[in-house]
């Protein structure tokens, strides 16, 4: 299993804010009591309800994804909108796609892809039950770590480097 450093001194000498890390960001959910039970029963995700309409769940890295129940008026996102889990194999995505068919009902997961190698990461996306995607992933290495490892590819212009 790939044990991935979490921690960097972040190079932003030269931006106006210094912050020390990204320490969250937000979704929606419709019912966080059935939402907490899929992120932590099958997601794997700890959460801690911090506040009467939020949680934070977070897995392995110092940050975390607050998720904000809003009841009916949570607005669903498309699968370009996803967060992406780690797993250590190819073997470990595809049981996590049997169990995502197998408990589809159970956690009223709305949509799952197929697993498939994309950009060289072999992965599928399930749409949960609030219209967040989640894609769950396997890559020899660090997404993280080696997107910034590689640096720009291209310009902001679209050009190669």
């Amino acid at each position: 299993m790939n044990v991935i450093d979490t921690s960097f001194k972040p190079d932003n000498s030269k931006s106006v804010i210094k912050p020390l890390i990204l320490s969250h960001g937000t979704l929606e959910c419709r019912n966080m009591k059935e939402t907490r039970a899929f992120y932590e029963e099958f997601l794997g995700l700890e959460c801690v309800r911090h506040a009467l309409p939020a949680m934070h769940a977070r897995c392995g890295m110092k940050f975390s994804i607050v998720c904000v129940e809003v009841g009916d008026d949570v607005k669903p996102l498309g699968v370009l909108n996803h967060w992406g889990l780690d797993v250590e194999s190819r073997e470990a995505v595809e049981a996590a796609y049997h169990a995502a068919v197998e408990m589809k009902d159970k956690y009223k997961i709305r949509e799952i892809t197929k697993p498939t190698m994309r950009h060289g990461i072999y992965s599928f996306y399930l749409g949960d039950l609030d219209g967040n995607y989640w894609e769950i992933e396997y890559y020899d290495g660090s997404v993280h770590e080696d997107a910034f490892d590689f640096g720009d590819r291209y310009t902001m212009d679209g050009e190669p480097v």
